[in-house]
């Protein structure tokens, strides 16, 4: 899956980003883009748990509907 991520500014918040979601259960892979602001996770887990742990590390998912 890959979500708008906003509040990222540089490779730090990139790390911050990778970090929170490689300790998601079920994810597998994570690519956080900067320039695009977006992270794509792939493996089992649940949107709400990647959304959750992005937020947790400080940053915000748009609604996306």
């Amino acid at each position: 899956m890959t979500l708008p991520v906003e509040g990222m500014s540089c490779g730090g918040c990139v790390a911050s980003v990778t970090r929170a979601l490689q300790q998601v259960p079920g994810v597998t892979e994570v690519q956080v883009d900067l320039d695009a602001k977006q992270a794509t996770v792939s493996g089992t887990a649940d949107r709400a748990a990647v959304v959750a742990a992005i937020e947790d590390a400080g940053f915000e998912v748009p609604d996306q509907g």
